[in-house]
């Protein structure tokens, strides 16, 4: 399935491909990554006040990329095999090699991501981001930073990849919103290069 380029109408870049991963792959990595990252659930620090992620992540990475966010700072896992193979295959058409990972998985239809941007000063300028779903079917979102009226959305599905890239992250916030009658769980990795 050829990919879809240029998702975002201005100030940003989004290429989406829809099924970079065979079903098959997915369906091992999925099983795989399920039952063999060190999931956990962590607090963080919205607006002064601690809630628990909806959530479950892991981070994973070379061994020097530390990465903080929302009050939470994640020392690395080395790399796992699966998490490898992923990465190489993804890396075929990023304009960059990542060098770590920051997995989430959703449970149900309960869990969700808030809007935010991927702008931490770890990930330089312009950062890149690189998302693989497995799993469940979500709907994921973009909403430009200072025109809240102006939104994107699309379906990330089982095996697909959405590379950001360019001013994206300074201008446009995405998030992934609870879904009605989403009970299967999804497996999102959202591969980065941390300086």
């Amino acid at each position: 399935m050829e990919p879809i380029r240029g998702l975002l109408p201005k100030d940003g870049e989004a290429d989406f491909f829809p099924q970079l991963f065979t079903v098959e792959e997915s369906d091992v990595y999925f099983n795989d990554l399920q039952h063999k990252i060190s999931w956990k659930q962590e607090p963080i620090t919205i607006y002064g006040r601690t809630v628990m992620q909806p959530r479950l992540t892991a981070w994973y990475g070379d061994r020097d990329k530390v990465y903080s966010y929302s009050g939470i700072t994640m020392q690395p896992h080395p790399w796992t095999p699966t998490l490898l193979k992923i990465k190489q295959r993804i890396e075929t058409v990023s304009p960059v090699i990542f060098n770590s990972a920051l997995l989430n998985l959703y449970r149900d239809q309960h869990d969700s991501m808030g809007w935010h941007r991927d702008n931490e000063k770890e990930l330089g300028i312009n950062p890149v981001i690189g998302s693989v779903s497995f799993g469940a079917t979500r709907t994921f979102q973009f909403r430009y930073y200072t025109d809240k009226s102006l939104k994107r959305s699309l379906e990330l599905t089982h095996g697909s990849f959405l590379l950001m890239h360019g001013t994206t992250q300074h201008a446009w916030e995405h998030g992934l919103p609870k879904r009605a009658g989403a009970k299967r769980v999804r497996i999102n990795i959202t591969f980065r290069v941390v300086n």
